[in-house]
């Protein structure tokens, strides 16, 4: 059964790199009514930016203002304001033919509230400088073309608006949640680690089981070596999504359904083989299979394969890729092994610079000023365009306009629960990596403990880990930005790790790893259980 296969390194190696931050959206709601009896009524979602004009944040406290179609019209020109005028009209033009402010000014000029600009393109809010329209004070905002047709033949053309901005709740739920799946996952991944070690120490009894043993855990094994060109993979990895996206971003998500599957089956195999009962077994080319297993691993990949169908579907195709995103995680951090403490800092350490790299040096190399991280986490789109540093529009097109990179845990803000679910549903993510890279610290130190006997290394580094994250969200509120969460991980991490190693005078053999030591210890207890076989061979 191709599911009960570990991932290989080369597959987590394109996955687990994408080191994304939290991110947040800024969206406002578009409520038209028509005129008819009895009045029907539509909400849409509506993109502005909130350091230009302040919404109301009720519908109550919203103006009605009476909508006027001029999507036929530039409105580049005085001359392109029509006979009757636009006065306390909100006016709805196409994008294109001159700058957006320049037809706001337009439009203020002609006495109108409000400047609507549709467009069948994605966009983001619009920011950057006024200094050339300083004179513009009226309201700009930015919605879907698509929209603004079904707004016609839903409420006709006499149609009347208002516009508001649902305040955000002042606590975000989303951090606790995302909190809560980080470090249980880290934490589980780790624990389950130190019982395939314990496992594997209490099985092995034999010179030859040994050697196979020792196989099959170094290919899995991340020697110094090992980690630094899987970090250039990741830099390479990283470069080539930012320049290929349309094409490679299918490529990651055929890899991320057929790793998650077979993450998800390790992950509920080892749970369904503790239960007793239901174990009915049938004979394939002379080998005994489990019929519950065989439904489990058609179950993982009918799920895998849903997510990969609705992937796009925003109502609830995130818990499924949570849930493949965790069992995914999970599968990591108890498969691959770091040998020693060295391996940890240096495969942490550089990842904590690669992760600092695409974030905030970035901007300063790439052409829009976005940093490549930021890109990839939200979704570059083909033909990118700056507009004067004040709107950057992707083009609308078959090809990628809206695939995301699967390598986060998503968790909807609650106005997914509210009106502004009308918009794209803004949510909180964390990047697969900032849970695997710490978690394969913590697993080692599990390891540790398992061999040394104690829980001390375990415990530490896994609170040491949630005080990272808990710190990372106070960091993200004070600066309203999205932070690369290895940033405080990381040390947080390492140094906890470090001080529990140097108070219990262990610091060389935590360094080096005791796996040698381990080895010693089952030799002189095997020749000590079996004296006399031991003195058979040697006579032979």
């Amino acid at each position: 059964m191709g599911l009960q296969h570990p991932l290989t390194p080369a597959a987590a190696a394109l996955l687990w790199g994408f080191l994304l931050p939290l991110t947040a959206a800024q969206e406002a709601i578009l409520h038209a009514s028509g005129n008819d009896m009895p009045s029907p009524s539509k909400d849409y979602c509506m993109l502005y930016n909130p350091y230009w004009t302040a919404l109301p944040s009720t519908l109550e406290n919203a103006t009605s203002i009476s909508l006027m179609n001029l999507t036929t019209t530039p409105l580049c020109n005085l001359s392109d304001i029509p006979p009757d005028g636009i006065k306390n009209k909100a006016v709805v033009v196409q994008w294109g033919t001159c700058h957006f402010l320049e037809k706001a000014r337009i439009a203020q000029t002609g006495g109108a509230e409000a400047l609507l600009v549709a467009n069948n393109s994605v966009l983001f809010p619009p920011s950057g400088n006024k200094s050339e329209f300083h004179d513009v004070k009226i309201l700009i905002a930015f919605i879907n073309h698509k929209d603004f047709k079904d707004m016609k033949q839903t409420l006709g053309d006499n149609i009347t608006v208002k516009m508001y901005s649902p305040s955000w709740p002042n606590f975000d739920y989303t951090m606790v949640v995302i909190f809560v799946i980080a470090v249980f996952t880290v934490a589980l991944g780790g624990y389950w680690s130190g019982l395939i070690e314990l496992e594997s120490m209490k099985a092995v009894t034999n010179t030859e089981d040994r050697e196979m043993r020792k196989k099959k855990e170094e290919y899995f094994t991340f020697s110094p070596l090992t980690v630094v060109i899987f970090v250039v993979i990741c830099c390479i990895m990283m470069v080539l999504l930012y320049f290929f996206y349309k094409w490679l971003v299918y490529v990651m998500i055929a890899i991320f359904c057929i790793a998650s599957a077979m993450s998800l089956y390790n992950c509920l195999a080892a749970l369904i083989q503790k239960i007793p009962c239901g174990q009915c077994m049938i004979m394939c080319r002379g080998k005994s299979i489990e019929v519950r297993l065989i439904f489990l691993s058609g179950l993982c990949i009918a799920i895998a394969v849903v997510w990969a169908v609705f992937r796009n579907e925003d109502r609830w195709a995130w818990i499924l890729q949570d849930i493949l995103g965790i069992a995914f995680c999970l599968n990591l951090i108890k498969t691959l092994k770091l040998p020693n403490f060295k391996s940890c800092v240096i495969l942490l350490s550089l990842l904590l610079l690669y992760d600092v790299f695409f974030v905030f040096i970035t901007p300063f190399i790439t052409k829009n000023g976005e940093s490549i991280m930021v890109e990839l986490a939200a979704g570059p789109f083909g033909n990118n365009e700056k507009n004067d540093g004040n709107l950057v529009e992707a083009t609308a097109q078959p090809s990628a306009p809206h695939e995301k990179l699967p390598v986060v845990i998503r968790v909807p803000k609650l106005a997914y629960f509210s009106v502004m679910s009308v918009c794209l549903m803004p949510v909180s993510i964390l990047g697969f990596g900032d849970i695997i890279v710490p978690g394969l610290l913590i697993a080692y130190c599990r390891r540790f403990d398992v061999q040394a006997g104690s829980s001390i290394y375990y415990v530490s580094s896994t609170v040491a880990y949630a005080v990272g994250m808990i710190l990372t969200f106070v960091v993200l509120v004070l600066m309203k930005k999205g932070q690369p969460a290895l940033l405080y991980l990381v040390p947080c991490t390492l140094i906890t790790a470090s001080v529990v190693a140097w108070r219990r005078k262990e610091m060389k053999k935590f360094w080096k790893g005791n796996g040698y030591q381990m080895m010693d210890h089952l030799d002189s207890a095997t020749n000590e259980e079996n004296p006399v076989t031991a003195g058979e061979q040697s006579v032979q």
